[in-house]
């Protein structure tokens, strides 16, 4: 992933939603050296964000209600969030969250693709998002694992205005020439109540190692590691509360 910072239409944070928000955030903080802001912003409930070194890289929230699964969700940076979200709907999608102001850090929404996926939007005012991306513990690469690629194809460029750059194997999505996710399709492997969803990766300085630290502090292995294109090592984990995110490792990533 080229992305350096946020960018209008591409990956500008992430939040975890679950069950027991103060085991995620030791977890974490464990395996990826987060801590936790304690800059007292008012309002923000429940609300962790978690730093990496003095920036911000994510949050971690209880969930909102028994409905809402234990899981990462990917939010992304519009210009204005009615906007994208007349378009979502124009292109089959759904809001499950109206935009609303969210004190004076900005504007957000919960919106759906054609299959069901769940992501946000995110128009930044005091809060742009993550201050850092693809370095050791930071958001790395996104995916949408769906069983719906032809929609989703359709769908996301016309939201977003992304690149589709397709193949056999793998889709990947990109931004004036710089990719920042891609599209694995949800094969037999998935079980039938699995939905279609969006996956954060975090980058790291050894897949191998970061896979043994998680296990180590109560993490399953939904995919070990493994090498991918790019000379990549790539790890896909599930949390002790339940949430699925991938790891890698490539060699301009520390």
């Amino acid at each position: 992933m080229k992305q350096t910072s946020v960018t209008t239409g591409a990956p500008c944070w992430v939040e975890l939603g679950t069950s027991d928000p103060a085991a995620a955030g030791a977890f974490y903080r464990e395996l990826f050296g987060w801590r936790e802001d304690d800059g007292g912003r008012p309002g923000a409930g429940d609300h962790a964000r978690m730093l990496l070194g003095d920036v911000p890289v994510a949050a971690i929230t209880p969930r909102y209600g028994p409905r809402q699964p234990t899981a990462w969700s990917v939010c992304f940076a519009v210009a204005d969030a009615d906007a994208t979200a007349a378009r979502i709907r124009d292109a089959g999608g759904s809001l499950l969250k109206d935009p609303a102001d969210v004190r004076d850090q900005g504007r957000f929404a919960v919106a759906a693709d054609r299959s069901g996926a769940v992501f946000l939007l995110w128009q930044a005012r005091a809060f742009a998002g993550a201050g850092v991306f693809n370095e050791p513990g930071s958001l790395g690469w996104v995916e949408l694992l769906t069983r719906d690629p032809a929609g989703a194809t359709d769908f996301y460029p016309a939201v977003f205005g992304w690149s589709v750059a397709a193949s056999e194997y793998y889709t990947q999505w990109g931004l004036a020439g710089q990719d920042f996710g891609g599209m694995p399709v949800m094969g037999e492997g998935f079980a039938p109540e699995v939905p279609p969803h969006w996956q954060p990766y975090f980058s790291c300085v050894d897949a191998d190692l970061t896979v043994g630290r998680a296990v180590a502090l109560g993490a399953d292995v939904l995919v070990p590691a493994s090498g991918a294109p790019g000379a990549r090592r790539i790890a896909v984990l599930r949390d002790p509360q339940g949430a699925a995110f991938g790891v890698y490792h490539a060699p301009s990533a520390g």
